[in-house]
């Protein structure tokens, strides 16, 4: 297993097709689900900074979502499914990337009250093959990950 910290994020390969994300965030639990679930607050913070269309956010048991992020003269479009939505604590969905279609990744999001407006956000994806996961972790995903946790950061700053 291999473990990288960054800040408050630490990223681990508990097995050999998944990664797993821990992230403590100094916001409300409220806060950091709202900040995954609003598509006005998951623009401001999911794409790095670029500017994010959100083209579908249906945040419900089979619903869809699809976000296209727009950078340096490209784009780059994400989307998924939703197996299981339960507010404030957990989603499940798919995760594909435009780049790569018929790689399906299985997200796993748990957001754990930790009191004093502290909230434990853990991720789980679950490859396909332990190849399709080193690839992920190859291309920059780590990067991008603290990128966009530094801006939801700052944007749950703002938050009230």
């Amino acid at each position: 297993m291999s473990t990288t910290e960054s800040r408050a994020t630490t990223l681990t390969t508990p097995a050999d097709r998944e990664i797993r994300i821990e992230r403590i965030f100094d916001a409300s639990r409220d806060k950091v689900w709202r900040a995954h679930t609003d598509p006005e607050l998951v623009a401001q913070w999911w794409g790095r900074g670029n500017k994010l269309v959100i083209e579908r956010l249906e945040v419900e048991r089979g619903g869809h979502w699809r976000f296209v992020e727009h950078s340096e003269g490209e784009e780059h479009g994400f989307e998924g499914r939703y197996r299981e939505v339960t507010p404030q604590e957990r989603i499940v969905q798919t995760f594909e990337w435009d780049g790569m279609p018929g790689y399906v990744i299985l997200e796993t999001m748990d957001f754990e009250d930790l009191g004093g407006d502290r909230t434990k956000l853990v991720g789980t994806s679950l490859f396909y093959t332990t190849e399709e996961r080193d690839g992920m972790l190859q291309s920059g995903m780590e990067q991008g990950l603290s990128e966009s946790y530094a801006a939801l950061d700052r944007l749950l700053a703002t938050l009230e």
